[in-house]
């Protein structure tokens, strides 16, 4: 994939998710995220968009703070900051109404079909310990 189509595809998926738009339609139907601190993974275009959807709607009122975004032939690098309330229950944690930061990196390859893969660096174990912290001070 040229730098220009990268360089495009990725404008527009960044413009959608930061929007509220469609961003699934840039993913391939086969795509695959993975969460690189656990190896979870979530595959396949509904089931991606959702999980993306899902983190920043559902556990956490939440949007990305975008730092840098590097594009290069057929692969991206983003670095931002996760910014949200926990407003639902979260492994076991009922809402704390706590405020989390976290910075975090995702690596995206991307073919003619659009983005093929994400893989993210979030710092899951810091997420929950802010929880546990904020949980513990408001009993």
């Amino acid at each position: 994939m040229s730098l220009e189509s990268t360089q495009q595809t990725m404008d527009a998926y960044m413009d959608a998710l930061l929007t509220g738009g469609d961003f699934g339609q840039y993913f391939t139907d086969d795509v695959v995220w993975t969460t690189m601190e656990n190896g979870q993974e979530v595959r396949g275009r509904e089931a991606v968009r959702d999980f993306i959807a899902g983190f920043h709607t559902q556990s956490f009122d939440a949007h990305p703070e975008l730092r840098s975004l590097t594009i290069t032939d057929g692969r991206a690098a983003l670095e931002a900051d996760f910014v949200g309330v926990h407003v639902r229950e979260l492994a076991g944690i009922p809402p704390t109404g706590a405020e989390v930061r976290l910075p975090y990196s995702i690596f995206y390859d991307l073919d003619d079909a659009g983005i093929s893969a994400l893989r993210a660096y979030i710092p899951l174990r810091e997420m929950m310990a802010q929880l546990e912290a904020a949980r513990s001070d408001a009993a």
